[in-house]
């Protein structure tokens, strides 16, 4: 017996497929609605029906949900920092429009709850660290502006109709999945570990290092990165907490330490057995020298906690993915 109808937006993605995985093995039953912009056939699974729809098609939208949802995980944003800064329309249609798009098909189909891949970007540059939930909210690319400017929207509707949400405020997501179940590899790629590995496969000559000179052990920048299957455990448990419950929160996701550049470098070396051809370059605007999460609240209310805690245990799964889905290299 299914556990609930679940509908995920962008459930062909890198992301999006882990958590369609998880559900899966929740014994939930799912539609998937994506427009493969970024997406990949290959990430589909065989037991999940599909829906090939764009977010800024309120018809198709509508029409998707008419068949009645437990929930809905919306996980279809545009999310490239760089790129958001120099194309805000772009950004402004798909993450503003296509998200109230989403929240009026739910109102018109009676789809009480929904789940939204929000992220850390909504803090901008940190007061302290960890950052919790409590933190000012001030984001510092456009990017972050949007995942925000959705989350107040939430609010609103949350409170002036019958509408639940969870917004996840999560970090640096990496690794796939551990049974090799999910084969599309992230197209162009915007975060370091990726571009890291694009440099051990041969896809990219170089990569830079930007700053070497912060206040870190080794004078690279902090981050929080978090295993995408734990990202995926997240949203199941965020779901069945709307389910039973009915009530609106936002949590953030991370494993609370931080891991620097250096680090990823150096344990990618030690994975793969290769070396990372990499020149330190002045430092980026914007780029805080630590970013790391408290999840205090997710463990709490939703019982959640990162199985992966080990750098070289995540990039393994990344790097088994590699020679999977290239002949061994």
């Amino acid at each position: 017996m299914s556990e609930g109808k679940i509908l995920v937006i962008g459930g062909a993605g890198y992301i999006g497929s882990h958590v369609v995985k998880a559900l899966n093995e929740s014994l939930f039953a799912v539609t998937v609605y994506d427009n493969f912009s970024t997406g990949q056939e290959c990430n589909l699974f065989p037991d999940n029906k599909l829906v090939k729809g764009d977010i800024l098609d309120s018809a198709k939208l509508e029409q998707t949900m008419s068949e009645g949802f437990d929930a809905v995980i919306h996980l279809a944003a545009k999310k490239a920092v760089g790129e958001s800064m120099e194309k805000p329309d772009f950004y402004a249609k798909n993450n503003l429009i296509g998200s109230i798009n989403i929240f009026n098909a739910m109102l018109k189909n009676g789809v009480q709850n929904i789940v939204f891949s929000s992220s850390a970007a909504v803090y901008g540059t940190p007061q302290y660290i960890p950052v919790d939930e409590q933190h000012p909210t001030n984001p510092i690319n456009f990017y972050g502006f949007t995942k925000l400017e959705i989350e107040k929207v939430m609010n609103w509707y949350s409170e002036l109709k019958n509408f639940n949400y969870i917004a996840l405020r999560y970090f640096n997501a990496v690794g796939y999945a551990a049974d090799g179940s999910v084969c599309g590899m992230e197209k162009n790629p915007q975060n370091l570990q990726p571009i890291v590995m694009e440099n051990i496969t041969g896809k990219r000559e170089k990569i830079f290092v930007f700053g070497n000179d912060y206040e870190t052990p080794d004078g690279t920048c902090l981050r929080d990165y978090i295993h995408v299957e734990d990202l995926a455990s997240a949203h199941v448990l965020s779901v069945k907490h709307l389910m039973k419950n009915h009530s609106s929160h936002i949590f953030n996701l991370g494993t609370g330490k931080g891991t620097s550049v250096l680090e990823i470098i150096q344990s990618v070396e030690r994975v793969t057995g290769k070396k990372v051809n990499y020149e330190i370059a002045p430092r980026r605007a914007g780029d805080p020298a630590v970013l790391t999460a408290s999840s205090k609240s997710a463990e709490t209310v939703l019982g959640w906690k990162p199985e992966y805690t080990n750098i070289d245990d995540i990039i393994k799964t990344v790097w088994n993915m590699e020679l999977k889905n290239n002949g061994k290299l």
